[in-house]
């Protein structure tokens, strides 16, 4: 027959986890009940000499090195960090922490402070960064270039009425797009100048009547705008919005370069194919070389970039 005190492991261990959990219970509520007198007392007994002393032996000794061991291999810190993770209780702490105006007036400082804008500066100085941000900047303009090349050549096709073009002509919204991009850099120019213009004539006495000076302000936009375009066709056979689009000019002679008189004609066709709601640009439509008012004045056609060269 068994003694009475005895039982299966089974039984014993249930018993233990009983005890276990009443002493566990226990020792939280009396945490809770106690949690001030405590936290009080053992502040003081921290701050007496004799504990500093012994605290110090302790951990110039082995202990600290065995206690991490084992708290490794039971993985008791992972535990407790889960623990904290799933109860909330860690995000609770951190926001408590960050809230606090300790944290605040501490993070205050250190950003206000030199040795933190010295590194700031060190750091954002440096060649790795400053070719990290040109090689990000420069890979950014050329997608979205590319991206405004591709849409623009893909409304080209489409929007082709006539007969079928062959793939090198430029259509009309890659040279509308140019058009917009150029028509932008001709206004920047004109209110350069016009400001210019208007500070000498407020420093050395403006030019009367108004309507002289209204007049000769509208003559140089005129020239400033058919400067623009002349010198780009004929030098370069591009403008800097055609050149952004991958689009240019071609002539039949001269090896497709056009002549200062060609550059000339082909900006009053500009003038002329715009003024009348556009209806210039209306051809490019039906050609089959896309060619509009402006080219065939002059003789002209517009290709993309990797056609004509």
């Amino acid at each position: 027959m068994r003694a009475p005190d005895e039982g299966t492991p089974d039984e014993r261990s249930a018993v233990a986890d009983a005890i276990g959990g009443a002493a566990a219970y226990s020792a939280r509520v009396a945490a809770r009940v106690w949690r001030g007198p405590l936290e009080a007392a053992a502040e003081e007994l921290l701050a007496t000499p004799e504990v500093r002393r012994a605290a110090d032996r302790t951990l110039s000794g082995p202990l600290p090195e065995e206690l991490g061991r084992l708290l490794v291999r039971h993985r008791v810190v992972e535990r407790v960090v889960h623990e904290l993770v799933v109860s909330g209780e860690l995000e609770r702490m951190l926001e408590t922490t960050l809230a606090s105006p300790e944290s605040q007036a501490m993070v205050d400082r250190v950003l206000a402070s030199p040795a933190m804008k010295q590194s700031l500066e060190r750091v954002l100085a440096g060649p790795e960064v400053r070719a990290a941000l040109k090689s990000q900047t420069a890979g950014f303009a050329d997608e979205v270039v590319s991206g405004a090349r591709e849409a623009a050549s893909g409304f080209d096709s489409r929007l082709s009425l006539g007969a079928h073009a062959p793939l090198q002509f430029a259509g009309v919204a890659s040279r509308g797009v140019a058009l917009v991009v150029d028509a932008f850099a001709v206004v920047v120019a004109t209110a350069v100048v016009g400001g210019a213009a208007s500070l000498v004539g407020a420093v050395v006495g403006g030019v009367r009547p108004d309507w002289l000076a209204q007049a000769l302000l509208s003559l140089a936009a005129i020239a400033i705008a058919v400067g623009y375009f002349v010198v780009f066709w004929q030098t370069a056979g591009q403008t800097p919005g055609m050149r952004l689009m991958g689009v240019r000019v071609l002539s039949g002679r001269n090896d497709g370069r056009l002549t200062g008189w060609q550059a000339l004609l082909r900006t009053v066709g500009l003038a002329l194919a715009i003024i009348p709601c556009f209806l210039g640009f209306v051809p490019a439509l039906f050609d089959r070389r896309r060619r509009a008012l402006p080219d065939y004045l002059a003789g002209t056609v517009v290709v993309y970039d990797d056609a004509g060269t």
